[in-house]
Protein backbone atom coordinates (compact mmCIF):
# COMPACT_ATOMS: atom_id res chain seq x y z
CA UNK A 1 0.00 0.00 0.00
CA UNK A 2 1.53 3.45 -1.20
CA UNK A 3 2.18 6.31 1.65
CA UNK A 4 0.44 9.02 -0.63
CA UNK A 5 -2.09 11.46 0.97
CA UNK A 6 -5.51 10.03 0.40
CA UNK A 7 -8.25 11.91 -1.51
CA UNK A 8 -11.39 11.07 -0.47
CA UNK A 9 -14.50 11.47 -3.25
CA UNK A 10 -17.88 13.21 -2.60
CA UNK A 11 -20.48 10.06 -2.59
CA UNK A 12 -21.22 8.42 -6.20
CA UNK A 13 -18.15 10.44 -7.95
CA UNK A 14 -16.13 7.20 -8.00
CA UNK A 15 -18.24 6.18 -10.93
CA UNK A 16 -16.24 8.10 -13.39
CA UNK A 17 -13.36 5.83 -12.37
CA UNK A 18 -15.47 2.39 -13.11
CA UNK A 19 -15.51 3.84 -16.66
CA UNK A 20 -11.63 4.43 -16.75
CA UNK A 21 -11.33 7.90 -17.17
CA UNK A 22 -8.33 9.35 -16.00
CA UNK A 23 -9.27 12.99 -14.74
CA UNK A 24 -11.26 14.03 -11.37
CA UNK A 25 -12.99 17.47 -11.34
CA UNK A 26 -12.19 19.84 -8.22
CA UNK A 27 -16.02 19.19 -7.54
CA UNK A 28 -15.71 15.68 -6.91
CA UNK A 29 -13.43 16.14 -4.22
CA UNK A 30 -14.47 15.64 -1.17
CA UNK A 31 -11.05 16.05 1.08
CA UNK A 32 -9.49 19.70 2.30
CA UNK A 33 -6.91 20.09 -0.40
CA UNK A 34 -5.19 23.02 1.03
CA UNK A 35 -2.26 21.31 2.48
CA UNK A 36 -1.51 19.52 -0.73
CA UNK A 37 0.77 20.83 -3.47
CA UNK A 38 0.76 20.88 -7.47
CA UNK A 39 2.35 17.67 -8.56
CA UNK A 40 1.63 15.93 -5.44
CA UNK A 41 1.41 12.34 -6.16
CA UNK A 42 -2.06 11.17 -4.49
CA UNK A 43 -4.22 8.15 -3.32
CA UNK A 44 -7.51 8.27 -4.57
CA UNK A 45 -10.64 7.11 -2.21
CA UNK A 46 -14.35 6.84 -2.19
CA UNK A 47 -16.04 8.34 0.46
CA UNK A 48 -16.16 5.70 2.76
CA UNK A 49 -12.53 5.75 2.50
CA UNK A 50 -11.88 2.54 0.24
CA UNK A 51 -8.61 3.09 -1.91
CA UNK A 52 -9.23 3.23 -5.33
CA UNK A 53 -6.82 5.00 -7.75
CA UNK A 54 -3.40 6.64 -7.69
CA UNK A 55 -2.39 10.09 -9.82
CA UNK A 56 -1.27 13.22 -9.50
CA UNK A 57 -2.70 16.39 -7.91
CA UNK A 58 -3.23 19.69 -9.34
CA UNK A 59 -4.63 22.91 -8.47
CA UNK A 60 -7.03 23.69 -10.94
CA UNK A 61 -10.53 22.78 -12.15
CA UNK A 62 -9.01 19.10 -13.28
CA UNK A 63 -8.00 17.99 -9.47
CA UNK A 64 -6.30 14.50 -10.02
CA UNK A 65 -4.70 12.92 -13.39
CA UNK A 66 -4.68 9.19 -12.92
CA UNK A 67 -1.94 7.36 -13.51
CA UNK A 68 -3.21 4.08 -12.11
CA UNK A 69 -6.91 2.92 -11.42
CA UNK A 70 -5.80 0.69 -8.43
CA UNK A 71 -3.85 2.01 -5.02
CA UNK A 72 0.37 1.75 -6.43
CA UNK A 73 3.43 2.83 -6.06
CA UNK A 74 4.59 5.00 -9.10
CA UNK A 75 8.34 3.73 -8.80
CA UNK A 76 10.62 2.71 -11.31
CA UNK A 77 8.45 -0.74 -12.35
CA UNK A 78 5.47 1.22 -13.09
CA UNK A 79 7.25 3.34 -15.61
CA UNK A 80 8.64 0.81 -16.87
CA UNK A 81 5.48 -1.16 -17.38
CA UNK A 82 3.56 0.88 -19.24
CA UNK A 83 6.91 2.48 -21.21
CA UNK A 84 7.18 -1.40 -22.35
CA UNK A 85 3.14 -1.85 -22.97
CA UNK A 86 3.07 1.34 -25.48
CA UNK A 87 6.76 0.34 -27.25
CA UNK A 88 4.81 -2.70 -27.73
CA UNK A 89 1.64 -1.54 -29.37
CA UNK A 90 3.69 0.47 -31.49
CA UNK A 91 5.73 -2.58 -32.73
CA UNK A 92 1.98 -4.10 -33.78
CA UNK A 93 1.09 -1.14 -35.66
CA UNK A 94 4.93 -1.64 -37.71
CA UNK A 95 6.22 1.79 -36.23
CA UNK A 96 8.83 0.28 -34.11
CA UNK A 97 11.41 -0.95 -36.46
CA UNK A 98 9.77 0.32 -39.70
CA UNK A 99 12.16 0.83 -43.02
CA UNK A 100 9.91 3.15 -44.47
CA UNK A 101 8.89 5.53 -41.11
CA UNK A 102 10.93 5.92 -38.23
CA UNK A 103 9.22 8.54 -36.60
CA UNK A 104 6.46 8.24 -34.60
CA UNK A 105 4.53 8.98 -30.92
CA UNK A 106 5.59 6.55 -28.39
CA UNK A 107 3.10 7.68 -25.57
CA UNK A 108 0.44 9.80 -26.12
CA UNK A 109 -0.88 10.98 -22.80
CA UNK A 110 -4.12 9.79 -21.66
CA UNK A 111 -4.69 7.29 -24.98
CA UNK A 112 -1.20 5.73 -22.88
CA UNK A 113 -2.37 5.97 -19.40
CA UNK A 114 0.19 8.72 -18.68
CA UNK A 115 -1.98 11.90 -18.87
CA UNK A 116 0.65 14.94 -19.29
CA UNK A 117 2.80 12.92 -21.11
CA UNK A 118 4.48 13.07 -24.93
CA UNK A 119 7.10 10.98 -26.33
CA UNK A 120 7.91 11.43 -29.46
CA UNK A 121 10.72 9.10 -31.37
CA UNK A 122 12.61 10.32 -34.44
CA UNK A 123 15.00 7.43 -35.88
CA UNK A 124 17.48 7.28 -32.68
CA UNK A 125 16.22 10.16 -30.54
CA UNK A 126 13.33 10.42 -27.77
CA UNK A 127 11.78 13.57 -27.17
CA UNK A 128 10.00 13.98 -23.72
CA UNK A 129 7.20 16.57 -22.90
CA UNK A 130 5.48 17.16 -19.78
CA UNK A 131 2.36 19.07 -19.58
CA UNK A 132 2.02 19.35 -15.63
CA UNK A 133 4.61 19.42 -13.02
CA UNK A 134 3.66 16.17 -11.38
CA UNK A 135 4.84 14.29 -14.65
CA UNK A 136 7.71 16.16 -15.32
CA UNK A 137 8.74 15.81 -11.42
CA UNK A 138 9.25 12.05 -12.82
CA UNK A 139 11.40 12.89 -15.79
CA UNK A 140 14.60 11.24 -14.91
CA UNK A 141 12.71 7.81 -14.19
CA UNK A 142 11.04 8.22 -17.34
CA UNK A 143 14.46 8.49 -19.56
CA UNK A 144 15.76 5.70 -17.72
CA UNK A 145 12.40 3.67 -18.77
CA UNK A 146 13.59 4.84 -22.09
CA UNK A 147 16.87 3.29 -22.08
CA UNK A 148 15.53 -0.07 -20.32
CA UNK A 149 12.56 -0.67 -22.96
CA UNK A 150 14.17 0.61 -26.06
CA UNK A 151 17.28 -0.34 -25.70
CA UNK A 152 19.94 0.49 -28.62
CA UNK A 153 17.19 1.77 -30.93
CA UNK A 154 17.18 5.09 -28.77
CA UNK A 155 21.04 6.92 -28.73
CA UNK A 156 19.57 9.87 -26.94
CA UNK A 157 16.57 11.51 -24.95
CA UNK A 158 15.73 15.24 -24.98
CA UNK A 159 13.39 17.23 -22.59
CA UNK A 160 11.47 19.54 -24.13
CA UNK A 161 8.58 20.56 -21.33
CA UNK A 162 9.56 24.53 -20.67
CA UNK A 163 7.05 25.55 -23.52
CA UNK A 164 4.48 23.38 -21.64
CA UNK A 165 5.02 23.74 -17.96
CA UNK A 166 3.93 27.08 -15.75
CA UNK A 167 5.96 29.93 -16.30
CA UNK A 168 6.85 30.23 -12.80
CA UNK A 169 7.73 26.28 -12.80
CA UNK A 170 11.95 25.80 -12.63
CA UNK A 171 12.23 23.77 -15.65
CA UNK A 172 14.74 23.98 -18.83
CA UNK A 173 14.90 22.03 -21.87
CA UNK A 174 18.01 19.50 -22.80
CA UNK A 175 19.52 16.57 -23.01
CA UNK A 176 18.85 13.79 -20.23
CA UNK A 177 21.34 11.03 -22.33
CA UNK A 178 23.22 10.72 -24.65
CA UNK A 179 24.72 13.78 -26.88
CA UNK A 180 23.40 15.60 -29.47
CA UNK A 181 21.98 14.25 -32.55
CA UNK A 182 22.46 14.88 -35.72
CA UNK A 183 19.89 12.90 -37.96
CA UNK A 184 17.62 12.74 -40.66
CA UNK A 185 14.48 10.91 -40.06
CA UNK A 186 12.19 9.42 -42.78
CA UNK A 187 8.03 9.32 -43.09
CA UNK A 188 6.70 6.82 -46.07
CA UNK A 189 10.12 6.97 -47.76
CA UNK A 190 10.71 10.96 -47.15
CA UNK A 191 13.82 12.47 -45.58
CA UNK A 192 13.25 15.02 -42.79
CA UNK A 193 15.79 17.37 -40.77
CA UNK A 194 14.04 17.79 -37.26
CA UNK A 195 15.64 20.41 -35.21
CA UNK A 196 14.29 18.86 -31.93
CA UNK A 197 15.97 21.58 -29.85
CA UNK A 198 14.70 24.47 -31.47
CA UNK A 199 11.67 23.52 -33.84
CA UNK A 200 7.71 23.38 -32.76
CA UNK A 201 6.05 21.43 -30.15
CA UNK A 202 8.75 18.33 -30.18
CA UNK A 203 10.32 18.81 -33.17
CA UNK A 204 7.46 18.06 -36.40
CA UNK A 205 3.78 17.18 -36.53
CA UNK A 206 3.90 13.85 -36.16
CA UNK A 207 -0.12 13.87 -35.71
CA UNK A 208 -0.45 15.35 -39.42
CA UNK A 209 1.06 11.71 -40.69
CA UNK A 210 -2.05 10.65 -42.47
CA UNK A 211 -3.01 13.87 -43.09
CA UNK A 212 -0.12 14.56 -45.22
CA UNK A 213 -0.22 10.94 -47.16
CA UNK A 214 -3.78 11.75 -48.35
CA UNK A 215 -2.84 15.07 -49.69
CA UNK A 216 0.26 13.09 -51.44
CA UNK A 217 -2.74 11.24 -53.00
CA UNK A 218 -4.73 13.69 -54.39
CA UNK A 219 -1.70 15.77 -55.38
CA UNK A 220 -0.72 13.88 -58.64
CA UNK A 221 -0.34 16.70 -61.62
CA UNK A 222 -1.49 19.28 -59.05
CA UNK A 223 -0.46 23.13 -58.31
CA UNK A 224 -0.18 23.09 -54.54
CA UNK A 225 -0.01 26.06 -52.32
CA UNK A 226 1.17 25.20 -48.47
CA UNK A 227 0.40 27.78 -46.07
CA UNK A 228 1.96 28.65 -42.76
CA UNK A 229 3.93 25.57 -43.77
CA UNK A 230 6.87 25.08 -41.48
CA UNK A 231 9.31 22.49 -42.29
CA UNK A 232 7.63 21.69 -45.62
CA UNK A 233 5.64 18.06 -44.25
CA UNK A 234 2.53 18.81 -46.50
CA UNK A 235 5.18 20.20 -49.61
CA UNK A 236 7.24 16.85 -49.85
CA UNK A 237 4.11 14.86 -49.73
CA UNK A 238 2.70 16.54 -52.20
CA UNK A 239 5.78 16.72 -54.21
CA UNK A 240 6.21 12.81 -53.77
CA UNK A 241 2.54 12.47 -54.54
CA UNK A 242 3.51 13.87 -58.30
CA UNK A 243 2.33 17.38 -57.76
CA UNK A 244 3.12 19.64 -60.89
CA UNK A 245 3.88 22.78 -58.65
CA UNK A 246 4.22 23.64 -54.67
CA UNK A 247 4.43 26.55 -53.18
CA UNK A 248 5.38 26.27 -49.58
CA UNK A 249 4.76 30.14 -47.92
CA UNK A 250 5.36 30.71 -44.06
CA UNK A 251 6.04 34.31 -42.10
CA UNK A 252 9.56 32.57 -40.07
CA UNK A 253 12.50 32.58 -42.00
CA UNK A 254 13.90 29.86 -40.14
CA UNK A 255 10.66 27.39 -40.95
CA UNK A 256 11.51 28.38 -44.95
CA UNK A 257 15.33 27.47 -44.58
CA UNK A 258 14.04 24.35 -42.86
CA UNK A 259 11.68 23.98 -46.01
CA UNK A 260 14.49 24.26 -48.26
CA UNK A 261 16.90 22.00 -46.16
CA UNK A 262 14.37 19.12 -46.60
CA UNK A 263 13.45 19.88 -50.09
CA UNK A 264 17.20 18.97 -50.80
CA UNK A 265 16.87 15.95 -48.87
CA UNK A 266 15.33 14.47 -51.07
CA UNK A 267 16.81 15.22 -54.79
CA UNK A 268 14.45 12.04 -56.26
CA UNK A 269 11.14 14.59 -55.93
CA UNK A 270 10.64 15.81 -59.33
CA UNK A 271 8.20 18.74 -59.34
CA UNK A 272 9.11 22.39 -58.65
CA UNK A 273 9.13 24.00 -55.80
CA UNK A 274 9.05 27.39 -54.64
CA UNK A 275 9.45 28.79 -50.67
CA UNK A 276 8.23 32.15 -50.04
CA UNK A 277 8.81 34.20 -46.69
CA UNK A 278 5.50 35.87 -46.20
CA UNK A 279 2.60 36.74 -43.96
CA UNK A 280 -0.04 34.01 -45.38
CA UNK A 281 -3.27 36.29 -45.24
CA UNK A 282 -2.21 39.20 -47.31
CA UNK A 283 -0.35 36.77 -49.18
CA UNK A 284 -3.94 34.59 -50.16
CA UNK A 285 -5.44 37.91 -51.00
CA UNK A 286 -2.75 38.74 -54.21
CA UNK A 287 -2.52 35.29 -55.37
CA UNK A 288 -4.83 34.76 -58.52
CA UNK A 289 -7.86 32.46 -58.33
CA UNK A 290 -6.38 29.78 -61.45
CA UNK A 291 -2.87 29.79 -59.16
CA UNK A 292 -3.72 26.90 -57.04
CA UNK A 293 -5.97 23.10 -57.33
CA UNK A 294 -4.90 22.60 -53.75
CA UNK A 295 -4.54 25.40 -50.64
CA UNK A 296 -3.22 23.48 -47.06
CA UNK A 297 -4.34 25.48 -44.35
CA UNK A 298 -2.47 24.44 -40.89
CA UNK A 299 -2.31 28.16 -39.00
CA UNK A 300 -1.06 27.95 -35.51
CA UNK A 301 -3.31 28.11 -32.91
CA UNK A 302 -5.11 31.28 -32.69
CA UNK A 303 -6.64 31.22 -29.37
CA UNK A 304 -4.62 30.29 -26.41
CA UNK A 305 -7.34 30.56 -23.69
CA UNK A 306 -11.58 30.04 -23.84
CA UNK A 307 -11.45 33.88 -23.67
CA UNK A 308 -10.00 34.32 -27.18
CA UNK A 309 -12.29 31.45 -28.82
CA UNK A 310 -14.71 34.05 -30.16
CA UNK A 311 -12.25 35.74 -32.51
CA UNK A 312 -10.40 32.13 -33.05
CA UNK A 313 -13.04 31.06 -34.91
CA UNK A 314 -13.48 33.93 -36.94
CA UNK A 315 -10.30 34.27 -37.88
CA UNK A 316 -10.13 30.62 -39.21
CA UNK A 317 -13.56 31.51 -40.53
CA UNK A 318 -11.94 34.27 -42.38
CA UNK A 319 -8.86 32.29 -43.35
CA UNK A 320 -10.93 29.58 -44.91
CA UNK A 321 -12.80 31.95 -46.91
CA UNK A 322 -10.29 33.63 -48.35
CA UNK A 323 -8.26 30.54 -49.62
CA UNK A 324 -11.85 29.25 -51.17
CA UNK A 325 -12.05 31.80 -53.05
CA UNK A 326 -8.87 31.44 -54.41
CA UNK A 327 -9.27 28.38 -55.49
CA UNK A 328 -9.96 27.21 -59.18
CA UNK A 329 -13.50 25.34 -59.55
CA UNK A 330 -13.17 22.12 -58.82
CA UNK A 331 -10.22 22.32 -56.39
CA UNK A 332 -9.87 21.24 -52.74
CA UNK A 333 -8.75 23.09 -49.60
CA UNK A 334 -7.26 21.39 -46.82
CA UNK A 335 -8.10 23.77 -43.49
CA UNK A 336 -6.54 21.70 -41.19
CA UNK A 337 -7.23 24.46 -38.44
CA UNK A 338 -10.20 22.36 -37.40
CA UNK A 339 -7.98 19.19 -37.69
CA UNK A 340 -11.35 17.55 -38.59
CA UNK A 341 -12.51 18.00 -42.50
CA UNK A 342 -11.54 18.62 -46.21
CA UNK A 343 -13.37 20.66 -48.11
CA UNK A 344 -14.06 21.44 -51.72
CA UNK A 345 -15.95 24.40 -53.30
CA UNK A 346 -18.00 22.46 -55.25
CA UNK A 347 -18.26 18.78 -53.86
CA UNK A 348 -17.86 18.03 -50.02
CA UNK A 349 -15.28 15.19 -49.32
CA UNK A 350 -16.23 13.20 -46.28
CA UNK A 351 -13.68 14.00 -43.33
CA UNK A 352 -10.24 11.67 -42.41
CA UNK A 353 -10.36 9.44 -39.80
CA UNK A 354 -7.52 10.96 -37.43
CA UNK A 355 -4.63 9.31 -36.06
Amino acid sequence: MSTYPILRLKKGKEISLSRRHHWIFSGAILSDVEQLHSGSLVTVADASGKALATGHFQFGSIMVRLLSFSPREINQDFWVEKLSEAWQLRRELGLVGGTATNLFRWVHGEGDGLPGLIIDVFDQVAVIQTHHVGMHAHVAEIAEAIRQVAGDSIQAVYDKSKETLPSDYACTNGWLWGAKQHFTALEHGIRYAIDVEKGQKTGFFIDQRENRALLGSLAAGKRVLNTFSYSGGFSLAALKGGATKVCSVDISAQAIQLVNENIALNPELQGAHEAITADVIPYLKEIQAEDFDIIVLDPPAFAKNIKARHRAVQAYKRLNATALRKIKPGGCCLPLAARRSWTRPSLPIPSPRQP
